[in-house]
């Protein structure tokens, strides 16, 4: 269709300047005029057309430079990304051709964006987990843009650490209960700054490190070890109460008062 519309304007250039040669004629002006003017036509055609080529020739060099930049952000991003290279087209137009690599650079810029703003989000996490097991950071460089694989072992790590913080979250509040329950029973008062941050402090602010959880179980087990010596004291005593009941016949009344 392109050739049909040069022609039909190389058709109505002929038309024009046959037009133009009558009305010359018409007018009466000489034929050496004529040549100047036709040169002046034909000046002014050439330049427009001149200046058309220079256009669609920056367009087209515009382009091969878009398509050179864009093949090399592609590699970039693949390797950016640990994907496969992205293989040349083939039987493509240059201006097909600009436009599928910047689509595909688009799409990959945005999954790099993504894949960053996940780990982002994922060491946020894993710095607020981290700070309530007292464990160590996620080892990746926070440089480098993740792999699927990667973002994939950091999601279950967490989803790890957040089962871990759970279950160390409910021994801790069982034993805590248990341990204020004995400080009662034992008329206990938190004398050191481990019992005080266990009785006294917010239970979020606990750190539930794997020392601290040892911690914790040991003092359980220490005012347990209280209570039984003080059951058995108690016990011993009672036996001698008896014993000098018997000794002083001290009536059944008065034992029950006393006791």
């Amino acid at each position: 269709r392109s050739e049909v519309v040069a022609a039909e304007a190389v058709s109505y250039l002929n038309r024009a300047i046959a037009e133009l040669r009558d009305i010359w004629e018409e007018i009466g002006i000489s034929e050496e005029q004529r040549l100047e003017r036709v040169c002046t036509v034909n000046m002014h055609i050439k330049h427009l057309l001149d200046m058309m080529v220079a256009e669609e020739e920056g367009l087209k060099e515009r382009l091969l430079k878009s398509i050179a930049l864009c093949r090399n952000e592609l590699d970039t991003l693949c390797k950016e990304l640990q994907l496969d290279p992205v293989e040349a087209e083939e039987e493509s137009t240059i201006l097909q051709m600009e436009k599928n690599l910047r689509a595909r650079v688009e799409v990959m810029l945005k999954q790099k964006k993504d894949r960053k703003q996940e780990l982002k989000t994922l060491q946020e996490q894993d710095q607020d987990l981290c700070s309530i097991l007292c464990t160590a950071p996620f080892s990746i460089d926070s440089n480098a843009v993740p792999s699927l694989e990667e973002l994939d072992r950091y999601r279950r790590h967490l989803a790890s650490l957040t089962t871990e913080k759970e279950k160390r979250r409910e021994e801790f509040v069982s034993r805590k209960r248990q341990i204020i329950l004995l400080m009662e029973e034992l008329d206990h008062t938190p004398d050191t700054s481990f019992e005080r941050e266990v009785v006294c402090e917010d239970e979020d602010a606990f750190c539930l490190s794997e020392d601290n959880i040892a911690a914790l179980q040991h003092l359980l087990q220490q005012l347990e070890a209280q209570r039984s010596l003080n059951e058995a004291v108690c016990a011993e005593l009672r036996s001698r109460i008896l014993v000098l009941w018997e000794r002083l016949q001290i009536p059944a009344e008065e034992r029950v008062a006393s006791a």
